[in-house]
């Protein structure tokens, strides 16, 4: 199987200045007319029988990942009788348009991300609290996941589905025929790009016309350069934009330009994963997920390595590797329901199934088959268990409002014009402290 040809997998189908909050809001005022659904429903309050239905906003807009996901509704329906009603938006639409469409009438259960994109949902009162839920499940889940699932009040509010690393991905066979060794320093990898540049290919194919893909080579040069907690304090606006650790990260960035794919600005990240499937490009810094532009031989031939180490002080063992999960809006219509079908989701049976069908994941539950892992998947859940810290990533480790008024078009400015990062330093820090106060 590969990671395109879906089929159902029937072996494991059941029986067959401005406070944060004001700027949250401030924000959800001024979307746009939502886009997203109106078929599930916010005020049947938050008892009902237990029979459901269930309905579901889905942000997997990906036909394939569609499909999966509704591979695992179907074996909770057969499995309990409750019907699930999915309403799927596009994935870009359903980020920009969260708050809204969760002021409006939401579905009952909603996909969205750990970190601080989950936090802000909290802090604005567009939620409701799944304790309960992992009262019941949460020895199925690592202390870790639990720690990126609980808000402030110490109460948990994402239920996690699937977990994926960012990392350096490149094709074996392109590695093997040229004679590359992965590099386990920076010097390594900046020798290997040279020579990869010699040989004719663009040694990192890089893309940044959807405006967080850059994000990533932001934080793993800061995580790599100044280390994980200063990376954290700097995403949750406790550490200034300005001065020589943060220069730092910019000026290693600037030092890569010449190994960048160009015109960055104007190319999707599949457009970018699509020159490392034809091997016009050596590799590419990115999360798993450039996994689903992969298919047949490819895909099996796809392989990476953490990024390469720059001050042995600080070593390689942070890394990025988001959680996806599930939430809770704020009054759905059948909470017994809604906790059955959490209850469910949150083992590792439900979430393989999605998994055998899009595998560039890998499942949250402790309790998954990864026998049934590709290759591939099997080496991501071994990096993500041995990394040391692990964050979620830039537009969900710090203040949504932060993240996509400011650091956004900041980025995109700097790969515009590189050298001009000491001014960008400082734009980014004089919108931190209305921000985050």
């Amino acid at each position: 199987m590969t990671a395109r040809d879906f089929r159902p997998p029937s072996s494991l189908l059941p029986g067959a200045g401005l406070s944060r909050r004001q700027v949250l809001l401030g924000l959800a005022g001024a979307a746009a007319v939502p886009l997203l659904g109106a078929c599930g429903g916010g005020d049947g309050g938050s008892g009902g029988d237990g029979t459901g239905p269930v309905s579901i906003g889905s942000n997997s807009s990906n036909p394939n990942s569609a499909a999966a996901w509704q591979a695992t509704f179907d074996a909770f329906t057969a499995k309990s009788g409750i019907q699930v009603e999915v309403n799927t938006t596009d994935h870009e639409t359903f980020k920009q348009q969260i708050n809204s469409y969760l002021q409006g009438s939401p579905q009952d259960v909603f996909m969205w991300n750990a970190g601080d994109r989950k936090s802000a949902l909290v802090e604005a009162g567009l939620v409701s609290d799944m304790s309960d839920v992992w009262a019941t499940v949460g020895d199925n889940y690592s202390a870790a996941q639990k720690e990126a699932s609980t808000a402030a009040d110490g109460k948990q509010y994402l239920l996690p589905y699937f977990q994926f690393p960012w990392a350096v991905f490149y094709r074996r066979s392109l590695f093997e025929e040229r004679g590359y060794a992965v590099p386990t320093t920076m010097d390594e990898f900046t020798a290997l790009a040279g020579q990869m540049q010699a040989d004719g290919l663009v040694p990192l194919a890089f893309a940044a016309k959807d405006g967080w893909p850059q994000m990533g080579l932001f934080d793993i040069l800061d995580m790599r350069i100044n280390g994980f907690d200063h990376h954290m304090a700097l995403m949750r606006g406790e550490e200034p934009w300005t001065g020589p650790r943060v220069a730092a990260v910019f000026e290693a960035w600037r030092d890569l330009f010449p190994y960048l794919q160009s015109g960055a600005l104007g190319r999707s990240w599949q457009q970018a994963a699509g020159s490392v499937v034809a091997k016009e490009a050596g590799m590419m810094y990115h999360g798993m997920s450039l996994g689903s532009e992969f298919t047949g031989e490819a895909y099996d031939d796809l392989d990476f390595f953490g990024f390469p180490v720059i001050d042995p002080a600080i070593g390689a063992g942070a890394i990025d590797a988001p959680i996806d999960g599930l939430m809770i809006s704020s009054d759905p219509d059948d909470r017994l329901a809604v906790n059955r079908f959490l209850e469910f989701m949150s083992t590792g049976e439900a979430q393989m199934i999605r998994l055998q069908n899009e595998p560039s994941e890998v499942a949250a539950a402790l309790d998954a088959d990864t026998s049934l892992y590709t290759p591939l998947q099997k080496k991501a859940a071994e990096f993500i268990a041995s990394a040391e810290n692990v964050a979620q990533f830039m537009d969900r480790d710090t203040s949504p409002a932060f993240a996509s008024t400011v650091l956004t078009p900041a980025l995109q400015q700097f790969i515009d014009r590189p050298d001009d990062y000491p001014t960008i330093q400082q734009q980014i820090e004089q919108q931190r402290k209305p921000i985050f106060g």
